[in-house]
């Protein structure tokens, strides 16, 4: 997913000036804001704040705007992440990020979103420092060399490659890799959907994976599991008895591209109540991540329709 071409001249050879820099880089600057913060809606924010800044700059004192640009978006969502930190140490259950709907992206494109923007990966990015999350996306995911990361940050590079060192140790260390193939991953995900909807507590159980966990962001707003649970029987008649509730009533389920794998959503009507992740090995389902937060399916609720 990287993007780190300079600034590209019209076939002519010249710039299309036409073209406004925030605009042709805006994709750039959101996934840059997303996988800083795990939101959705904080990235958009973030845009806004960066576009407002942008229009307000002399621009003949910015000689390369995306750098200046990716800049802006990294600081502003740095400065974002720093406060955030002593809320989500009081979040109600465990926190998850938010659902970003990825679309129905060429097979190429949707592997290395996968990789970049999975739900895995941005738990884990999850416990890096601020700063230590800020190089370690602009230089694994965007390919920003040390030098220019140290100009975005305002640190010696120096710092900055012992910062990076530390950020892709951690990452690596602490995120397991799943590799399932397409087919594979459609038919687990359809014989989940099937068995949930069905209410068949051992055709799910059949489908967990002996180590299973779920985690369930409910985020005080909504009922929700506040502690993970552990293994299939648990799992299982966990998530039919949730199904099975008042509230519920009416909740079908639907496969869904969700930062870069399939996963589901839980739709009552056309709106969507809740979006499952997970990781799959082996032919089994582990590692299950429920979002049902309100607050943080706004994101998704704007996309219904517009796919």
């Amino acid at each position: 997913m990287q993007d780190h071409t300079p600034d590209q001249p019209t076939p002519t050879g010249r710039r299309d000036d036409s073209i406004d820099p925030f605009v042709a880089h805006r994709r750039l600057l959101f996934a840059t804001a997303y996988q800083m913060l795990g939101t959705v809606t904080d990235a958009e924010d973030i845009l806004q704040d960066a576009w407002i800044k942008w229009h307000e700059v002399d621009r003949d004192t910015v000689t390369h705007p995306k750098s200046y640009l990716v800049r802006t978006v990294t600081n502003l969502a740095l400065n974002r992440l720093t406060s955030a930190r002593a809320t989500r140490e009081t979040y109600v259950g465990p926190w998850l990020p938010e659902p970003l709907l990825t679309g129905t992206a060429d097979a190429a494109e949707e592997t290395e979103m996968a990789d970049t923007v999975s739900t895995a990966m941005l738990v884990v990015l999850e416990t890096l420092s601020p700063v230590e999350r800020a190089v370690f996306v602009l230089r694994e995911v965007f390919g920003y060399s040390h030098a220019e990361i140290a100009g975005f940050l305002d640190r010696p590079e120096v710092a900055v490659r012992q910062i990076s060192h530390r950020a892709r140790s951690h990452v690596h260390s602490r995120r397991p890799r799943f590799d399932t193939d397409v087919a594979t991953r459609t038919e687990i995900t359809e014989k989940f959907m099937a068995a949930a909807q069905g209410g068949d507590v051992n055709a799910l159980m059949e489908l967990l994976a002996p180590e299973v966990t779920l985690w369930n962001d409910g985020g005080g707003k909504v009922t929700a599991a506040r502690r993970p649970l552990y293994g299939p029987d648990h799992v299982a008649r966990w998530m039919l008895g949730a199904m099975a509730k008042p509230i519920s009533a009416g909740i079908r389920l639907e496969s869904a591209h969700i930062n870069g794998e399939l996963g589901v959503l839980a739709m009552i009507g056309d709106y969507r109540v809740g979006a499952l992740t997970y990781d799959i090995r082996d032919g089994h389902i582990e590692n299950i991540r429920f979002q049902v937060n309100p607050d943080k399916l706004a994101g998704i609720q704007r996309r219904v329709g517009g796919e």
